[in-house]
């Protein structure tokens, strides 16, 4: 391979005179690393016994194998980047090596996926697809072979060239000899699990690994019941699937239930329908067909593999994503409060103190950023999953195609402010707490729209925080070039905006998605300002787990 320095990568050391430019390269480097604030998570290891702690133990070895599939699935060469860099005896590369697992490649996740190693471009379709392969090939070969839509677009299959044709590979096959060994561990750890629900549980996706049909146990994991051992793995998310949000990543939860936090939360659970029927769009476009057990866990997380744990970490997670379950059963969950305080107080609380008028400070709270994730995540159950185009049953997701993922958060972000102020409606919240509610949001999309809004979360906030700004709900002062909610325009404002979103996702409007992305999913004159106050602050955390260390 070729390898070529390029904006981080660093010349050799001997060579005098590229003294001063390696030295810069090596800081800029440092600077990158430095984004991420590093932050131990820590567990209550006294909920476990001992057998809990034997499953414990096997599902972590389990996780770090999953670590190993998505560093494939995100691109092709990362193994053997990887190897050189482990290999190399440079300063500068070991620094490379440690942006390099943060990222899980050699592609910047803060910075729209430039590389930071190699002269190269992230391909759209990451790992899933051919490098050379463009969306219109993919499309034309669907449109001349229709038989094949099903293999060709599932999440769980990667696309190949063999012979110079088109193949479609199952995970089972394509990724065998890990998921044979994560099955086993799999089965290892059902065999310590005491509680018959996790147990059955483990054993279901043992074996879904080896049959590349997650149905039966993603319907087990909703069923799941009472644990103190709170876990989920295996391909979920889209998001690095570029060209279609098609393809899913391998990734892996594995949590402590917090019991007291757990029980004050099943509350919200019981709202679901309401909250569906309160929904800002006409009543045939809402969706009263998914399940209605949507259990709320808070937990701590004792580890994170493959795709949560890239670049930004996650703070709750809403699965499983199969409409099918939803429908039967609906989804559940898991807010992550060790990594919730850890965000609120090396990151949000700073936020908020350089992006907000003063007068507000005092509305930025804990609760209010624990309970908007909260809502979020409810809320990615709301509103329109399977829809009907032109006589033709389709799902929103294969409708909308790669603005899926920027348009789901975007809904969700939306419909957690929209029915949090439907709970203090219902006397859940005080009244007092609306004005937290808002502003705490506001702080929090600098939060995340630091991440860029090429990025779901990012992208979907960004939308929002024009849009509000656009018709007056947000208030930029650019003497002091500080923001503040306006309380009175914040409500109806929104309410529009979950219209536009929720009809876009309910007509599987593709071509409204993409207008509504390049308008408002941008990078716009005040978010500049304000994003730029921030550079002295990290941008997320990231995590050593105090497993890794037992």
């Amino acid at each position: 391979m070729k390898r070529l320095i390029i904006t981080l990568l660093i010349s050799t050391l001997f060579i005098s005179c590229s003294d001063n430019k390696k030295i810069k390269e090596n800081s800029e480097l440092e600077k990158k690393i430095n984004q991420y604030s590093k932050t131990e998570l820590t567990f209550d290891e006294s909920l476990l016994d001992e057998r809990q702690k034997i499953v414990v133990s096997k599902l972590y070895e389990a996780g770090k194998i999953i670590d190993r599939i998505f560093l494939d699935q995100v691109y092709s060469k990362n193994e053997e980047i990887e190897e050189i860099l482990l290999k190399s005896k440079e300063p500068s590369e070991k620094i490379a090596l440690e942006y390099f697992r943060i990222n899980f490649g050699p592609f910047d996740r803060l910075d729209h996926n430039n590389p930071f190693y190699e002269e190269i471009t992230k391909p759209k379709g990451a790992n899933f697809y051919p490098e050379d392969m463009t969306k219109e090939e993919f499309e034309k070969f669907l449109k001349d072979n229709p038989e094949k839509e099903a293999e060709f677009t599932s999440e769980f299959t990667v696309i190949r060239r063999e012979n110079g044709n088109l193949v479609a590979i199952p995970y089972t096959e394509y990724y065998k000899a890990q998921l044979l060994e994560i099955s086993k561990l799999m089965n290892e750890a059902a065999e310590f699990a005491d509680n018959p629900s996790l147990k059955n549980y483990l054993t279901t996706r043992a074996k879904a690994f080896l049959t590349n049909d997650y149905y039966e146990s993603d319907m087990a994991w909703m069923d799941v019941n009472d644990p103190t051992i709170e876990v989920i793995i295996g391909p979920y998310e889209v998001y690095a699937d570029e060209l279609f949000n098609y393809k899913a990543s391998f990734e892996m939860f594995l949590t402590l239930v917090d019991p007291e936090s757990t029980e004050k939360l099943k509350t919200f659970a019981n709202y679901l329908t309401e909250m569906e029927q309160n929904l800002p769009i006409p009543q045939e476009h809402k969706n009263f067909e998914r399940g209605s057990d949507s259990p709320i866990v808070v937990a701590q997380e004792v580890f994170s593999a493959g795709d949560t744990k890239a670049g930004v970490q996650t703070l709750a997670f809403n699965l499983p994503n199969d409409e099918r379950v939803r429908k039967a059963k609906g989804s559940k969950k898991v807010m992550l409060k060790n990594v919730h305080q850890a965000k609120f107080d090396k990151l949000l609380k700073p936020i908020s103190e350089i992006v907000l008028n003063q007068s507000q400070w005092n509305f930025v709270t804990f609760d209010a950023f624990f309970n908007h994730t909260l809502m979020h995540e409810m809320s990615h159950g709301l509103g329109p999953g399977f829809i009907e185009i032109d006589g033709k049953k389709t799902e929103v997701k294969k409708e909308l195609k790669e603005t899926y993922s920027i348009m789901e958060e975007c809904k969700a972000d939306i419909l957690g402010l929209f029915n949090n102020q439907f709970m203090i409606t219902k006397g859940v919240y005080p009244e007092s707490f609306e004005k937290e509610m808002w502003v705490t949001f506001l702080a929090g999309v600098f939060r995340s729209i630091r991440f860029g809004v090429n990025e779901a979360h990012g992208g979907g906030n960004a939308i929002i925080y024009n849009y509000l700004l656009e018709n007056g709900a947000y208030e930029f002062d650019s003497k002091t070039q500080k923001i503040k909610v306006n309380f009175d325009k914040a409500y109806p404002v929104l309410t529009d905006l979950a219209n536009k979103v929720l009809m876009i996702q309910a007509n599987g409007d593709y071509n409204g998605a993409k207008a509504l992305i390049e308008k408002y999913a941008v990078s716009s004159e005040t978010i500049k300002i304000l994003v730029e106050k921030l550079n002295k602050l990290p941008v997320d955390i990231t995590p050593t787990f105090q497993i890794e260390k037992m």
